[in-house]
């Protein structure tokens, strides 16, 4: 086991040579909740959607939704635009050293529906194939059993006395402050993860901005509207009325500059342009100008 740097955690190396600003932006804005950006893109799925139909055709046994595109082509852009998985803790700036997406999983399309928790690690040599597989029998599994570790916890918590609670809280913030959560509770919980994604689109609603949360470590969050038809102008200048979805991002401003955002934002798009790039395994390079 590689030894640790003082200073790095178990999720993440301590990046100290970065130019001034960055370094004092932790300070100036301590709070996640204060350094907030909030991007929204419309992105053309019309051929996206096609490639979903053939591939299900072609593979009766295993059901492929935009879903598991959405979430492979996020795992792909979070690989080659590294800032996007850096993150703040304890006015340091680390980079994390896996890549993570979570979600939520309704166990019913009930209104009293328990939410169940899922995030799942995506490693370099996974592909479509993989992040599909893991998702529907991770989501099929949670489903069945019910509640997470993470889950079982905070219906233990929430039953405490609220003086108890205060205090129990002041030495989450202060554990989670000096990067000492144990593994069992960041490896189960979204608030530690790469990317939260939230799909709106399976309940029929639009992309929607999502703040993010001062706990833990997450510094993207992205919201996946519904597939609907829209009025989109093409490369000729001339409307056409193509199936899209809006993506609502809300992303950590200290991490990187909106340059690099907009530019992570339109890689993603061109992954979505071109689903079949999803096949290959996730480092594989894509010839693309950043």
């Amino acid at each position: 086991m590689k030894k640790r740097k003082f200073g790095d955690r178990k999720d993440g190396v301590w990046l100290k040579n970065l130019d001034g600003m960055h370094l004092i932006m932790p300070f100036l804005m301590p709070k996640r909740t204060e350094a907030e950006v909030y991007l929204e893109e419309q992105v053309d799925v019309t051929g996206l959607l096609k490639y979903v139909d053939k591939r299900n055709e072609d593979n009766k046994e295993t059901k492929t939704t935009p879903f598991h595109l959405f979430v492979t082509a996020i795992a792909k852009t979070v690989y080659f635009r590294p800032y996007l998985n850096r993150f703040i803790a304890g006015n340091r700036i680390y980079q994390r050293n896996h890549i993570s997406i979570a979600f939520v999983v309704k166990r019913k399309f009930e209104d009293k529906a328990e939410e169940l928790l899922l995030i799942m690690r995506v490693k370099p040599e996974n592909n479509l194939d993989d992040v599909q597989s893991r998702i529907l029998g991770d989501s099929k599994k949670l489903r069945k059993e019910g509640t997470t570790n993470v889950g079982d916890m905070m219906d233990v918590v929430g039953k405490f006395p609220r003086w108890i609670n205060r205090i129990f809280f002041a030495l989450v913030r202060f554990v989670d402050y000096h990067g000492w959560m144990p593994e069992s509770v960041t490896s189960g919980d979204p608030d530690f993860s790469s990317v939260l994604v939230s799909n709106l689109g399976s309940i029929k609603c639009n992309a929607a901005y999502h703040h993010l949360n001062n706990y833990g470590t997450n510094s993207v969050l992205i919201t996946i509207g519904n597939i609907h038809k829209a009025p989109i102008v093409n490369e000729n200048g001339e409307i056409e009325i193509k199936d899209v979805v809006n993506f609502g991002c809300t992303v950590d401003e200290r991490i990187a500059d909106g340059f690099y955002f907009a530019k992570s934002v339109r890689f993603i798009k061109y992954l979505l342009a071109n689903p079949e790039l999803l096949e290959q395994r996730i480092d594989t390079e894509v010839e693309y100008e950043f």
